[in-house]
């Protein structure tokens, strides 16, 4: 397959292009952050754009309009898929309603060829957490081709040797996808949540899965930052139920920024 489809264009975001660049629009206006120079790395959130769209744009913002790449490399954890290592598609671009995003696949075939991931493309297919990132790079106008990474049962020592030569590369962005606590009651998932941040800026390498459904992307990058000079900034944090109403059952979200 040449081009992956959107698997949620819809559904965790307006499928339509016109309403998908407005939305996309407000959301990056309403941040009202400077650029920031030098950022390495962003952590953002990959739920429904109505609940966090405002947390990942506080992060999207933070990146210079324009800003070229020699490649981004865009990790998340798999949902629907299971399997062991980490997975990367053999298509050659992702489109969403904006259009395509085309993807780096001579750096991936390296990647295949080192033994650090494999080639899985039922793990992309249906997979959210990385799509939901494409429309926040394409109307922030950055350029440069995917690596996306899909990680399943893997350790965060593997998905930081990934991470450490685009930390070391100037001309390489990476971005790590994950969503916070799920499904406490809202003052609870506060004070969890609450604590989780204030390990991340600590630099934890241990962050679990009940903190972060993201954990080893987000646990591999806090190990490829140990020693690289740069640190994790907190953007903003919010849950469902700031923006639903609904504190019964919420779920955390969370921006950073490494630079």
């Amino acid at each position: 397959m040449e081009t992956r489809q959107p698997a949620v264009a819809g559904l965790f975001y307006a499928g339509r292009s016109d309403e998908l660049a407005q939305d996309v629009d407000r959301m990056l206006n309403a941040a009202e952050r400077p650029p920031l120079n030098g950022v390495r790395a962003l952590v953002v959130p990959h739920a429904g754009y109505v609940y966090s769209g405002d947390v990942a744009a506080s992060a999207f913002s933070c990146l210079p309009r324009g800003a070229r790449y020699r490649y981004i490399l865009l990790i998340g954890p798999s949902h629907r898929v299971a399997f062991y290592g980490m997975a990367v598609p053999e298509t050659r671009n992702f489109k969403t309603p904006l259009g395509e995003f085309p993807l780096a696949t001579a750096v991936i075939a390296e990647m295949v060829e080192q033994g650090w991931v494999s080639y899985n493309e039922m793990a992309h297919q249906q997979e959210h957490c990385l799509e939901v990132q494409l429309p926040f790079l394409q109307r922030s106008e950055i350029e440069g081709p995917l690596v996306p990474v899909v990680v399943g049962d893997a350790t965060p020592g593997q998905v930081a040797e990934l991470i450490r030569p685009a930390l070391a590369d100037p001309e390489v962005l990476t971005l790590i996808s994950t969503d916070m606590s799920h499904y406490h009651a809202y003052d609870e998932a506060r004070e969890i949540d609450g604590h989780t941040h204030k390990r991340i800026l600590e630099g934890a390498t241990d962050i679990r899965g009940d903190e972060a459904c993201g954990y080893m992307g987000l646990n591999g990058l806090q190990q490829a930052l140990l020693d690289s000079g740069y640190q994790m900034h907190l953007l903003k944090r919010c849950n469902s139920g700031d923006v639903s109403g609904d504190r019964n059952r919420v779920v955390g979200y969370g921006a950073y920024a490494v630079y």
